[in-house]
This record gives structure tokens, sequence and C-alpha cells, in this order.
């Protein structure tokens, strides 16, 4: 696209189905490796990531020919059969439907860069949902707490 100037920053965060961890710590850096693949291989740049074990979250700088919503599909399906493939559950692996976005100037970008990055100690303090409630709030992001997550599903015995 010639003549097409951007700086697009988006923080993307997604859960796992019902918010289970299954993201054990010994995968954590392959994943990671493996979702900065796909990433590269759809045109956009990576600036930071970090899968925690019921969740997981992304920075990135998107190019405008890309939706971010295809690039999160593409990242949510690629890793979902990855996982699978390599077996690292019981059972089948799942990214829970959607995800978040929130967007970012340029001088916001290393205090989100080190959000990420820290995302063990922050969540010593605070859950998964009042991480994603707070971050919906202060985006003025319109929801309903009751439909935010999938909620885990109860085997008949």
């Amino acid at each position: 696209m010639a003549n097409t100037y951007t700086q697009i920053y988006v923080q993307v965060v997604f859960a796992v189905e019902a918010r289970q961890n299954l993201i054990r710590p010994e995968h954590k850096e392959e994943l990671q490796r493996y979702i900065t693949g796909i990433v590269t291989a759809e045109g956009q740049k990576l600036l930071a990531i970090h899968c925690m074990p019921d969740h997981t979250h992304l920075l990135i700088g998107l190019k405008p020919d890309k939706a971010l919503s295809d690039l999160v599909g593409a990242i949510k399906s690629g890793s979902t059969n990855f996982i699978n493939r390599n077996q690292w559950v019981l059972g089948r692996f799942n990214w829970q439907a959607g995800f978040g976005a929130f967007s970012y100037s340029h001088s916001q970008l290393t205090p989100v860069i080190r959000y990420i990055q820290n995302q063990e100690h922050h969540h010593a303090r605070k859950s998964f949902r009042e991480e994603y409630v707070d971050f919906l709030t202060r985006f003025n992001v319109a929801h309903d707490v009751r439909y935010l997550f999938k909620p885990v599903e109860v085997q008949d015995q």
C-alpha cells in the first residue's frame, strides 16, 4: 500500500476455554515461540507475549492490511492445533471464543510491554477475571460480566 502510513498498537487478550489452567510452565516458552511465528507469518510485528496457565496477552504492531479478527483467529486456531498435535493436555485443548483488544499510543508501549512481561507478579494480586474486567472498564468497553466467560461444564458422573 503505497503512501499508507500507520501506527497501530493493540494488546490482545484471550482465555483458555472455561478459564482452565492448561498452559503448563514447561510448555510456555515453546508456545510463545510458536505464536510469535504465526504473527510473523501473518506479516505483523509481535512486541510482547506472555502465556499464563489460563490466558494469553499479546502486544502487536498491526499493519492496516490485516483485520485484527482474522489475525487473532489465525493465532488461536494455529496454536490450538499445535497444542493438540503435541498432546499437551488430556482431551482436546481450545481457546474460548472471542478476545479483548485494547489500543495504545507509541508513548505507552514501554509500560504495556513491562506489564505483559510481569504477568506472574501481577496475578499474584489479581485474578485474570478481575484484570479483564478492569481492562474493559478502563477502556470504556460495554460489557455484561455475566457473559464474559464460558463456565466450566460439569460432567455427569
